[in-house]
């Protein structure tokens, strides 16, 4: 119930249009481009998690990971995945919103990092607090998976190939 919440907020109250682009290939790059930011996260964690695993105490550099060590090459993980399927979802997306809606590609790039970070805050808290910062990054994926599937199957299914 948040995500609609933020997403419908910032769309209303954020200040910005997305400029014209008026072909398919200019919303794809444009897409690419917002998507950049949304790897910040991730480098982020990458760059915490070799930190991490070099100040450990661990005898064994490819042995048993500490806690600390284990979290951040979670997040790492698990943000590489989810962001593979947001980004796809979000260039799919793109290529079906009409123009005065592409504002919503950068929200939804702003979202995804802020979630991640917010699950990866709350992972390191402790695991049971981490589903808060999940749900924000799955169900808008989620939601944008059901919206491509039912532009492709339902309002254009003659065009689903083309």
């Amino acid at each position: 119930l948040l995500c609609p919440c933020f997403i419908y907020g910032a769309y209303v109250f954020l200040p910005f249009d997305a400029p014209l682009l008026p072909t398919i290939s200019a919303r794809l790059v444009y897409t690419l481009r917002c998507a950049a930011f949304a790897t910040f996260p991730i480098v982020l964690g990458m760059i915490v998690s070799g930190i991490s695993r070099l100040c450990s105490s661990a005898l064994e550099p490819f042995g048993e990971l500490q806690r600390e060590v284990e979290i951040h090459r979670t997040y790492v993980s698990q943000s590489i995945h989810l962001f593979i399927l947001y980004f796809f979802n979000m260039a799919v997306l793109a290529t079906y919103l009409p123009q005065e809606v592409l504002k919503l590609i950068p929200l939804l790039t702003g979202l995804f990092a802020i979630s991640r970070l917010i699950y990866w805050l709350s992972y390191a808290i402790g695991r049971s607090f981490r589903a808060f910062g999940f749900s924000m990054t799955f169900l808008p994926l989620l939601a944008m998976l059901f919206w491509n599937l039912y532009n492709m199957f339902v309002l254009e299914p003659e065009n689903l190939l083309a």
